[in-house]
């Protein structure tokens, strides 16, 4: 985890956050908007600046968890959302978390680990471990090729996307996205998954 803190925490010292497009992403948020039951528990890891949970929690959401590596995004998040549950602002690391949700969201969090097959199954059995009976994973991938050289976001394709899910997860939805945000129109894909007894 050291190295990686000391990674992420640096790109944020430095403001070199390239994914923070300063609201919450739209097929997440219009996902978020037709959710009835308001007592689920989230998880977003990977949070950065996490636009999504301040609009959760000005939803009505209150059993939101914002969780980084880094330290000076959950500051300012939490500056920016003084309401906010400090107990509810995770600083560690995604793979050692041990509590479960009812939903946990993906938004930038996958394209920024190492994208070798075994870090991205890693992640699809952390996320399986983390989730409730019935829970879901959902959110966004990059579909562009995966290209080492071209560094993060990494992306990937549909076929290797479900080769990481479909043993472990019910693949509802892994399709094009339709609403993207404009800078990202056609390079998404929207996944809802739902956890596998």
């Amino acid at each position: 985890m050291e190295n990686l803190q000391a990674y992420w925490t640096k790109r944020y010292e430095e403001g070199r956050t390239g994914w923070n497009i300063g609201y919450p992403s739209t097929p997440i948020k219009e996902y978020f908007d037709q959710l009835e039951n308001k007592d689920v528990k989230i998880l977003i890891p990977g949070a950065g600046n996490a636009y999504e949970a301040e609009y959760l929690f000005q939803q009505g959401f209150q059993d939101v968890h914002v969780l980084d590596i880094a330290r000076p995004p959950l500051d300012a998040f939490q500056k920016r959302v003084p309401d906010f549950p400090v107990d509810q602002l995770l600083h560690g690391d995604f793979f050692s978390q041990e509590a479960t949700y009812d939903i946990i969201v993906e938004q930038t969090f996958f394209c920024a680990l190492e994208p070798k097959p075994a870090r991205r199954k890693q992640y699809a059995a952390q996320m399986h471990r983390l989730l409730k009976m019935n829970g879901k994973l959902v959110g966004l991938l990059f579909k562009h090729p995966l290209d080492l050289a071209r560094g993060r976001p990494f992306g990937g394709s549909l076929t290797e996307y479900q080769s990481y899910f479909e043993e472990i997860f019910d693949i509802i939805y892994l399709e094009n996205c339709y609403n993207s945000i404009p800078p990202r129109m056609g390079n998404e894909y929207f996944m809802v998954m739902q956890k596998k007894s």
